[in-house]
Parts: C-alpha cells; structure tokens; sequence
C-alpha cells in the first residue's frame, strides 16, 4: 500500500448469494479502482451459505492474486449481525464500508462516502430516500417500527438506514467493545456517537437472488431492536397493571354498592368469561414480554463468542497498487 494512501476494507456479508457475486465484484473493482486517495480490502464473510457460494469466492480470490481479500468461513449461520461484526473485527483499514451482496444499496456511492470522510466525518450512513422496491406493507411496517422504537428509546435511529454505512478506524474500535450476543447493529451504530453524515439515495431492485428475510424474522429483529435499547415495555405493563387494579378495585365496590341500594345480583356470567379470557391475554402478553428480558440475560450470561470461523482465507495482494 502506498505510505501516502489510506485503506479501505470493504465489509460484505454473504448467505447464498452466489449469483449476485459476478456483478457486484465488477461494480466495486470499477469503482473503487478510480478511487486515487485509497487502496482497499475485501473482507468476505461467508455466514453459512448452502449453495457454491464459498466456492465462487476462492475462484475470484485465486483469479484476482492482485487484490486484498480476506474471506471469513463461519461454522454455520450466526445471522448478518453476526457476520457483521466478524467483518469489522477482521478489517484492516483506515475506515471500513459495510455493503449488501444483493446490489439495493449502490456501490456508486462509496466515493462520495469516502469524501466526506475526507471532509472529517467519522460515520457516513446510507439513508433509503425512495422505497418503491419494497412492499407496501414493508414501507408501512418499517415506518411504524422506526417512529415506534424512537420514542421509547433514548438511542434514535435514522428511519430508513440500512448497513451500508462507512466507520472510522475510531468508530469501528468502539463497536468492536460492543460484546453483546443479541446484536441489533442499526442501534449500535447510533449508541457509539461519534460525527455522521447521512447520504440519501433510492433503493435498487435486489440484482439476483431472492431475501433471505420474511415477516416473520423482520417482526423478530424490530424486537431485538426494542428490547436492546429500551426497558419501555416492562414499564408499561408495570402502568397497564396499575390502571387495571384501580379498575377492578372501582368495579368491585360498584357492585357492593349496586348491591346494597338495590337488593338486585349484577347478572354478568358472559361479561364475567369475557373479562376473565381478556385478562388472562393481558397477563400471558406479560409474561411473554418478561420472558424476552430474561431470555437475553440467559443468553448473555452464557458468554459465548458471537461467531466461530470454520477457516480465514487470507490473500495478501500486492503490496502497492
């Protein structure tokens, strides 16, 4: 590398993502070989894939000797939170760019990230400005889940901020401190601080391949997210609790009363089930809620490493570029 370059690690997850790799080596190499301030690395994080994925990126690291390439093969799936972090842990450079192997999120625009951390900022964060690409539902659920977590946590998150965001040397140490098993790294980007420039840009259609994330893991991952960052919902049911005693309490001496002044039953075996049933819901919500709490402490308490590498590919490259 030349004494007067910086370098970049380029940061990607993949999980069967074997027939986006192609296009995506093509667009960063053109990219990035324009770049004059920067050398750069690849570091690949292989999170399980079942496909010849694996395979397809020792072909291109044997057939590109030229190029700094790292390639991280994990024991099994440890999640793209996991896969993450064993990319930061793994980078070697002056600031590092997390990117997406589906294409959504422009490689184009690592240039200009790179310039405005020329400029002296030390995070630079891709913002989706238009999602046309996704659903309906997805737009609204996503906006409902942002304005959500952003008023119960002290942590605010930037709607519409994926992973693709650019960090410091300074900003990668402190989120390699961040130790936790249960990872939600869209709050643990926020959570370091430190001097961030947003970039808008719209959302591409995945190039090839199809998402590995359903509803149902979206639902699991916006709770993860809340239960990271705020104890908001152990309070509310400490409220809803109080407010239905004081209810029950009121109801009880209406009855007494209803009672006495009349000398007539309150009749009410359908509104008695009713009530009952509805509780009873209340109450498993409750404990499900407490559940999630106490299963991170579990989890955390294990200490188990956040992510185990089957085997590190490590192609040096040329020394200069």
């Amino acid at each position: 590398m030349s004494p007067m370059k910086k370098l970049l690690s380029i940061i990607i997850p993949v999980k069967n993502e074997s027939d986006s790799l192609e296009i995506l080596f093509q667009r960063l190499t053109k990219i990035i070989d324009n770049s004059p301030n920067v050398d750069y690395e690849y570091i690949i994080i292989n999170d399980g894939s079942t496909d010849d994925t694996l395979d397809k990126l020792l072909e291109y690291q044997k057939a590109n000797s030229h190029i700094q390439m790292t390639i991280i093969d994990l024991s099994r799936n440890f999640g793209k939170e996991a896969a993450l972090y064993a990319g930061f842990e793994y980078a070697n450079g002056d600031c590092a760019v997390s990117i997406d192997a589906d294409l959504q999120d422009p490689p184009e625009l690592i240039p200009e990230m790179l310039e405005c951390w020329f400029q002296g900022y030390e995070v630079v964060t891709a913002v989706h400005e238009y999602r046309e690409t996704d659903t309906f539902l997805k737009r609204k659920t996503a906006g409902l889940f942002y304005k959500s977590i952003n008023k119960i946590s002290e942590v605010k998150l930037t709607p519409n901020a994926g992973d693709f965001r650019l960090l410091d040397r300074a900003a990668i140490n402190a989120f390699l401190t961040l130790g936790e098993k249960v990872r939600f790294n869209k709050g643990l980007f926020s959570w370091i601080g430190f001097k961030e420039k947003l970039i808008y840009h719209k959302r591409e259609v995945r190039q090839a391949g199809v998402s590995k994330w359903n509803y149902f893991k979206l639902f699991k991952f916006a709770i993860d997210g809340i239960t990271s960052f705020s104890k908001s919902p152990l309070e509310i049911w400490f409220y809803l609790g109080m407010g239905i005693a004081i209810s029950g309490f009121l109801y009880g001496v209406f009855i007494i009363l209803y009672k006495i002044l009349s000398g007539i039953d309150v009749p009410g075996y359908a509104s008695l089930l009713v009530f009952v049933l509805f509780f009873s819901g209340l109450q498993m919500i409750g404990i499900g809620i407490l559940g999630k709490y106490i299963g991170r402490i579990f989890i955390e308490s294990k200490r188990r490493p956040i992510f185990i590498a089957r085997k590190i590919y490590i192609n040096e490259g040329a020394a200069d570029k």
